[in-house]
């Protein structure tokens, strides 16, 4: 699979809602996750970051890829996307942004997520 079909791949199984399973099959022990609210590393506090993200939604309503890309020869590839959810607060929000991902062979070793706060 290039890159851009691994990239495709996550987001298909997260539009299945496999979050975690995409997660474990993509993502390497040592990832590094930034934000603009800070980074994160180590696959295991990652993780925990995403089973404590998914425990706070209540409901998905849409997720969409409004654009993707790669760099093959890099090892780079980009998504943009949109998810909306109501949150167990009863708060629903649109949530928009670009998340850029380094692999090296089959997995992510890094990533970092663009978005307005």
């Amino acid at each position: 699979m290039t890159y851009l079909e691994k990239a495709q791949d996550i987001y298909n199984m997260l539009g299945q809602g496999q979050l975690l399973d995409a997660f474990d099959k993509y993502y390497a022990d040592n990832v590094v996750m930034t934000e603009p609210r800070g980074t994160r590393e180590s696959k295991a506090v990652c993780r925990d970051y995403e089973v404590q993200f998914l425990n706070s939604i209540q409901e998905f309503h849409d997720l969409q890829v409004t654009g993707i890309g790669s760099d093959e020869a890099n090892g780079t590839t980009f998504v943009e996307s949109m998810m909306e959810v109501t949150f167990k607060d009863g708060n629903r929000v649109k949530m928009e942004q670009v998340a850029v991902q380094k692999w090296e062979g089959d997995q992510i070793v890094h990533e970092r997520f663009y978005y307005e706060q």
